[in-house]
């Protein structure tokens, strides 16, 4: 299952000795604001402009549905053309001012009315959705090539993931408490100016501390030609199946989590500490899950970490009102093995790009693999909200008929997807191994 450190690196010119701690900081460092801007834009941004703002909710889902649309399309050409420029650095130095800018652009509108609003969504959220994926891709990218060496591969992924949770537990409080009384509608504005400084500022860091990794030069092939070379890898599509397999099983409950909450047990007040329990623990088992795969191999842990999600959080389909003390455990547990979920995919797939001695496409596998994170989400969206319609939920249900589906679909649902993933990263590691 593991490459040859020695020809690898001689192939990409890297190094395979462990990175330092404050090289491996440097670099994951940026992963803390790309994540605090996803939030927001994924969770806070209809709120604010629908309620806060006025905005027709039919207009403004029309204008996210599209330019959602066009961003993950976009994504996997973005990755192609990142393979072709001369430095990854150069790109994400780029994007990071147009991210940080175009964010307070989105949050801080000059204008009213619908239309006008409309029109200033759409440019600025279009700015933000480019910049954000080319720095992600980039940044993802350069972390693949930065060591030749499995085992320190999911150090890195590790390090940038624990990081960039703690930017998610960020934007999930700040907002608010920057809002004080006026709620997060009146934070949004505020924080958008935080996060353009932290951005800039980790950016910097990043750019500036952070080793740059050697890239063989790529090849003058048409930027669709390019696209095509992870989809003709076999290893790369098997592992795909097994990413958006586990990742829509990790979707559904992120997008019901606030309905379950809120109606199933009667705790909205308590929603932010059961979400921060649920990062924090990811974050403290991301140490357990790189000592694990180093150990038994990164199949192995990452398998062991889905029987061990689906243990726990199955269980919620069977709490009512009042269990508020068994979710917070439920979120602990599901949060620990939600780590590895973080640290080993990527690390995998850097494996799979590297496996025959060179990394090339780097970033047109990334490229794909963002399409995918972007897909699990939609995919999440569409199986979950119109099967609860179909079983009778509605937000604010008392019905118990109702509140049992949305339990099931909540907890059920995901741990079959999640279950399949197991069996489909079995399939993987049986052609991984004796290839």
């Amino acid at each position: 299952m593991i490459i040859s450190a020695v020809a690898a690196g001689a192939a990409t010119g890297t190094a395979a000795a462990p990175l330092r701690a404050p090289a491996l900081v440097s670099y994951g460092l940026l992963g803390m604001p790309l994540a605090m801007a996803a939030l927001p834009l994924y969770v806070h941004l209809p709120k604010f402009y629908g309620d806060h703002l006025g905005v027709s909710l039919t207009a403004l889902g029309v204008l996210l549905l599209l330019l959602r649309l066009g961003d993950g399309i976009l994504d996997p050409l973005l990755g192609a053309w990142s393979d072709r420029a001369p430095s990854r650095k150069r790109l994400i130095a780029i994007s990071i001012p147009v991210l940080a800018l175009g964010m307070i652009a989105v949050f801080m509108p000059p204008l009213r009315g619908e239309a006008a609003l409309l029109s200033w969504l759409a440019g600025s959220l279009a700015l933000v959705y480019l910049a954000f994926s080319l720095a992600t891709i980039n940044h993802n990218a350069w972390g693949a090539e930065l060591s030749s060496d499995p085992v320190e591969r999911t150090r890195i992924t590790a390090t940038r993931e624990t990081l960039a949770l703690v930017g998610v537990v960020i934007a999930s409080v700040v907002p608010a408490l920057l809002g004080g009384a006026g709620g997060e509608e009146t934070g949004l504005p505020r924080f958008a100016i935080v996060f353009a400084v932290i951005c800039v500022a980790c950016a910097i860091v990043t750019l500036a501390l952070a080793p740059t990794a050697q890239r063989l030069p790529a090849t003058a092939e048409p930027l669709l030609a390019s696209i095509r070379v992870p989809l003709a890898n076999p290893d790369f599509r098997r592992l795909l199946v097994v990413f958006m397999l586990n990742g829509i099983a990790s979707a559904v409950p992120a997008t019901l989590v606030l309905f379950f909450i809120g109606d199933v047990l009667g705790a909205g007040p308590q929603q932010g500490v059961f979400l921060t329990l649920y990062f924090v623990a990811g974050a403290a088992g991301m140490p357990l899950w790189v000592r694990l795969s180093a150990r038994f191999g990164k199949v192995h842990a990452w398998r062991a970490s889905m029987v061990a999600a689906v243990t726990a959080f199955v269980w919620a389909a069977f709490l009512g009102p009042g269990d508020s003390a068994a979710f917070a455990a439920i979120c602990v547990l599901s949060g620990l093995a939600f780590g590895a979920d973080l640290a080993l995919p990527p690390s995998l797939l850097a494996d799979v790009i590297g496996r025959h001695g060179s990394m090339r496409s780097t970033g047109s596998y990334f490229g794909l693999w963002t399409l995918a994170t972007k897909l699990n989400l939609a995919l999440a969206a569409g199986i979950a909200l119109p099967l609860l319609a179909a079983l009778g939920y509605a937000p604010g249900s008392r019905d118990p008929a109702a509140l049992g589906a949305l339990a099931m679909v909540y907890a059920g649902v995901p741990s079959v997807l999640k279950l399949g993933a197991v069996v489909a990263l079995s399939r993987f590691d049986a052609h991984w191994k004796f290839r």
